[in-house]
């Protein structure tokens, strides 16, 4: 979403804590593993608080977007999964970016001379965040099995230690575009973490393990 735009808004009818919050990180922690959550994103707080002083919406009733599916162990069906690979053999390493609803491979990235996991699944992130940021998608949930690469977004910086080298000036470009595109951008997707040991291996997994 344009860097203009003022803060989303989010109303908990269910969660840990019902109420509004004015940011999604904080809306997080309420539902995110609380059975049966019901919550929705608004443009403005005098919106999301009149909406809270109403009776919560049946969950069929609001966009899939809108809705979470918080359930342990209930997969994921709305949103769009990334993931990264890195050979050891070669050195290289990639991402792709999958839509969780058939399937489809969204975006693909690489292959990339001495990357390493961290960096391909940071830059997956921002990629699909960029995705929908393109096509109007600003609800839609992004999952990805990377805490750190999840980290380093949520900070705007890729914490990577490998030295740049002629061989790697491609990703290190990228690296430095991703960070400005954060910069420069206010999202307001979720980020979430992929729940492998309950949903079983991400959807964009390379199946390389």
């Amino acid at each position: 979403m344009d860097s203009s735009k003022k803060n989303r808004f989010y109303t908990v009818w269910r969660g840990r804590k019902p109420g509004v919050y004015n940011t999604w990180a904080e809306a997080e922690a309420q539902v995110t593993g609380f059975p049966g959550a019901l919550f929705r994103g608004f443009d403005s707080e005098a919106e999301a608080l009149e909406a809270f002083k109403q009776e919560p919406p049946a969950a069929g009733s609001l966009p899939a977007r809108q809705v979470a599916s918080t359930h342990p162990g209930t997969r994921p069906r709305w949103g769009l999964a990334v993931d990264g690979s890195c050979n050891m053999v070669t050195g290289t390493a990639e991402y792709k970016g999958v839509r969780l609803s058939d399937g489809k491979i969204l975006f693909q990235g690489g292959p990339f001379a001495e990357a390493t996991n961290n960096i391909v699944e940071f830059l997956a992130i921002v990629h699909a965040l960029a995705y929908c940021h393109k096509h109007h998608l600003s609800d839609m949930p992004v999952f990805s099995d990377s805490q750190t690469a999840l980290e380093w977004v949520r900070r705007g910086q890729a914490r990577t230690k490998i030295p740049r080298t002629e061989n790697n000036q491609e990703v290190f470009e990228l690296l430095k575009r991703a960070q400005y595109w954060l910069a420069t951008h206010r999202y307001h997707n979720p980020l979430l973490k992929w729940d492998t040991a309950a949903w079983g291996e991400i959807p964009a997994d390379f199946g390389r393990k």
